[in-house]
């Protein structure tokens, strides 16, 4: 099994800045992509940023200049660090990654418990 543990969430006033780190662990070969994804209440999930292998990233327009998406490849962590937050960022955040538990180009997804993120005024 692959488990994924979500921190630094919490509670942080408009305008203001929160890191979010989140680590894999477990049995897997290699991890290609990770990603933030975000659910407010009463909303659907929303794709928020995606890291590959190599290190390009993609973001969802509702964060682009503001969020940062990063990886540390030895550690098996991905990073989103959350900048000029708004009301609206209030939400659960989770990652996922897309596995290889082998050589071969078979990914399987996981995912994490996920972590609150609160935008204050």
């Amino acid at each position: 099994q692959v488990q994924l543990v979500e921190s630094g969430g919490g509670l942080v006033q408009f305008g203001g800045s929160l890191r979010l780190s989140c680590a894999v662990s477990g049995s897997f070969f290699s991890i290609d992509i990770l990603w933030w994804y975000r659910q407010a209440p009463g909303k659907e999930r929303e794709w928020v940023a995606y890291i590959t292998s190599d290190g390009g990233t993609t973001y969802a327009d509702s964060v682009k200049g503001r969020f940062t998406i990063s990886r540390d490849n030895a550690k098996n962590t991905v990073y989103l660090q959350m900048n000029s937050l708004q009301f609206e960022d209030t939400a659960v955040y989770y990652c996922a990654a897309d596995v290889r538990s082998d050589p071969r180009p078979i990914l399987k997804e996981y995912w994490g418990q996920g972590t609150q993120v609160t935008v204050s005024s």
